[in-house]
């Protein structure tokens, strides 16, 4: 057996904490090394009589499992080949959700795709509040499905409705909410610095309370079922009835005909998958999710949608190294459309910024759209009021050229009329000697 270098675990007690960590990446992913460790260690421990209950936890910062390996289904070559990769993801969370003793998962940070797939397959789930964390199936957004059992056990978990909206729009859902959908059992505060930093304090705090919980659920003082809300209960009820079910499919197929036009193959796929599992049993919805997985991999639009996923994480890399000099300050000339958006990018990074308008109409315009966007976020429920204010705090608005002299970068974005621009730079030039200038783009088109 080679040394296991993505998966390791130890037994504190009777309880097994099994520690995800890929050493080559920044995230962790269900690649085929992780899946043959995860294996090898899941055969350890549930071998082990000393074990009563496990903890599933990411030494990373910031990542439980940020999904399957994308590389790993493109490297199949044919549908037969991803079909089978699905086959297997579904038989390795089968045996943790059939598991003898209870597992936890224990999670901080993104948790999409097959990382919530395992998730969902574990006994009990507990999330930190942070921002970072984060669930979700964004495999639709790929032209692919769940496909290691997702289909079958979101719509089980968190009702039909939700099930669908999950999956169809891929969409990121926040700890808090999890909690209240039922895909969270309980959630954890994170914390501040001490004698470690932070991340590392929140990872070992919520280690300690999935161990704590584990061993209640060996001992049965922690109930393995939580009680059902009335809504929940009458949802459930409804969803009992034929006749009220083909009306959901109906309702969601129109409504992805709609939006999709019919030329995006995955929705339609999605919809037929947890269709076959509820009305023909697990075994039919578990053979149509391995079978249609394998089938969108190899389509045109898949293949297109993975390669403007590939595209953008290209673009996201930092190809011009380190700056000679750290931006701590940035001034904005113009706080019309473009001005006020770099600032608020620029403010939610945690930049002083000096937002400069030559008159107080468009000044107050540019300020009340960086409080909108970031107000947008509170409404969403991405941001609370005080992380809004608290952003907002880095944001001046001025009507001089005050704190220049400070500036590390001034960006430039006033009117476009080029001898307005020249003497506005000559303007800044005169106070700001050590700063470097990024030019309205439209001069440039």
């Amino acid at each position: 057996m080679l040394a296991r270098t993505h998966v390791s675990y130890e037994i504190k007690d009777d309880v097994a904490i099994i520690r995800i960590n890929d050493p080559n990446s920044k995230v962790n992913t269900l690649s085929v090394q992780l899946q043959q460790e995860m294996t090898e260690v899941m055969n350890e421990v549930l071998g082990n009589e000393a074990v009563k209950s496990a903890v599933l936890i990411s030494s990373k910062p910031g990542c439980f499992i940020a999904g399957a390996d994308i590389n790993m289904i493109q490297a199949c070559g044919t549908a037969e080949k991803v079909s089978s990769l699905s086959s297997e993801g579904q038989k390795m969370f089968e045996r943790v959700e059939k598991s003898p003793i209870p597992i936890v998962a224990a999670i901080n940070g993104s948790c999409l795709g097959g990382g919530l797939e395992f998730a969902i397959a574990c006994r009990y789930r507990i999330a930190t509040k942070n921002k970072k964390t984060v669930l979700g199936t964004p495999e639709v957004m790929l032209g692919l499905l769940p496909g290691a059992g997702g289909t079958q056990r979101l719509p089980k978990m968190v009702g039909l409705p939700s099930a669908f909206d999950m999956m169809l729009t891929g969409r990121n859902i926040r700890a808090d909410k999890a909690k209240k959908m039922g895909l969270v059992d309980q959630l954890v505060d994170t914390l501040g610095p001490g004698l470690k930093g932070p991340e590392e304090r929140t990872i070992e705090y919520l280690e300690e309370v999935a161990v704590g919980v584990a061993r209640g659920l060996a001992d049965k003082k922690v109930p393995m079922t939580k009680t059902k809300s009335t809504m929940e209960k009458i949802q459930e009820y409804v969803m009992g009835f034929e006749f009220v079910r083909n009306q959901v499919y109906k309702t969601v197929n129109n409504k992805v005909m709609k939006q999709t036009k019919g030329l995006y193959p995955a929705p339609m796929k999605i919809i037929e998958c947890v269709k076959a599992g509820i009305e023909q049993g697990p075994d039919a919805g578990y053979l149509a999710e391995s079978q249609n997985f394998g089938k969108l991999a190899m389509t045109s639009e898949s293949r297109a949608l993975i390669g403007l996923y590939h595209g953008q994480v290209a673009c996201k890399k930092n190809r011009f190294g380190v700056p000679d000099r750290e931006v701590k300050t940035l001034a904005i000339l113009g706080a019309g459309l473009m001005g006020a958006g770099i600032a608020q990018v620029t403010v939610d990074k945690g930049v002083n910024t000096i937002l400069k308008d030559t008159t107080v109409e468009g000044l107050s315009r540019g300020q009340q759209q960086v409080y909108k966007g970031l107000n947008d976020r509170v409404k969403k429920r991405s941001l609370t009021s005080f992380e809004r204010d608290s952003i907002l705090s880095k944001l001046t608005g001025q009507l001089d050229y005050g704190g220049f002299e400070k500036a590390d970068m001034v960006v430039e974005a006033v009117f476009e009329d080029l001898n307005i621009k020249h003497a506005v730079l000559k303007e800044v030039e005169a106070v700001s000697k050590f700063v470097r200038f990024v030019v309205g783009l439209s001069l440039l088109r």
